[in-house]
């Protein structure tokens, strides 16, 4: 894959409307538009009908976490709609992710979310999850690899330790990043790109920095151009 094929673009926007004025925008230019569940909720699966009949690429972020059943069932209408990637939480268990593993069909490729990127250590112990977040996210993924999901979610912070522990065949797709000169917002664990692709990530997902942009194209290349300057992508 190239750079431009990396980079995913969260469509985090209310309505369709917003969100085929960027895909319009951004076609060509990156590799995958994310749906997540502020878009979808408003919008529902014609959504993604719509971005697929336009020759793009979906990934479908939903993070499922529920019974084996309903999840597995779940796999199979996402693979329906043309998806590319799916979510779907590793906290669900084996079970659940074994049961969307064999529910998976269409060449959709499923990933597990380890920790979301919101999360810290104090958070994670708010929830029961004490010790290192690394140690989390390491048993989450090896749990995913395990179960026979194609990858992981996680953050810039994590990637070198799931690219240890898991393998070179194993996706990683980073959100949580984060250009020169750009805000946080709600995430604790950021990377700028070309950092977190020299740490061994697959794809990284942008976005308020380019869908906040005035020129989202041009802010979509000048995050090409920084991925483009790692010798040896992954």
């Amino acid at each position: 894959m190239n750079a431009r094929e990396r980079l995913i673009v969260a469509l985090d926007v209310p309505t369709a409307d917003d969100a085929l004025r960027l895909v319009d925008r951004l076609a060509g230019r990156v590799g995958l538009f994310k749906i997540g569940s502020q878009l979808f909720t408003a919008a529902g699966p014609e959504i993604v009908r719509a971005i697929v009949a336009r020759s793009q690429k979906v990934f479908l972020d939903l993070k499922y976490h529920d019974i084996p059943n309903t999840v597995g069932a779940a796999v199979k209408s996402a693979a329906g709609l043309g998806v590319s990637l799916l979510t779907l939480h590793g906290l669900g268990g084996r079970t659940m992710l074994e049961a969307a593993a064999r529910a998976r069909a269409g060449g959709v490729r499923l990933l597990a979310v380890t920790v979301l990127t919101s999360h810290d250590e104090a958070s994670l112990a708010d929830i029961g999850l004490a010790g290192p977040l690394s140690d989390s996210v390491r048993r989450l993924a090896r749990l995913a690899r395990d179960a026979g999901i194609d990858g992981v979610v996680a953050s810039p912070h994590e990637v070198g330790l799931i690219r240890e522990a898991c393998g070179q065949g194993f996706l990683i797709v980073t959100p949580g990043i984060r250009p020169a000169g750009a805000q946080a917002g709600d995430q604790a664990r950021l990377a700028a790109p070309a950092a977190a692709l020299t740490a061994g990530a697959d794809y990284l997902v942008v976005g308020r920095p380019i869908t906040g942009a005035a020129d989202p194209a041009g802010a979509a290349d000048t995050i090409v151009r920084e991925m483009e300057s790692v010798s040896s992508l992954p």
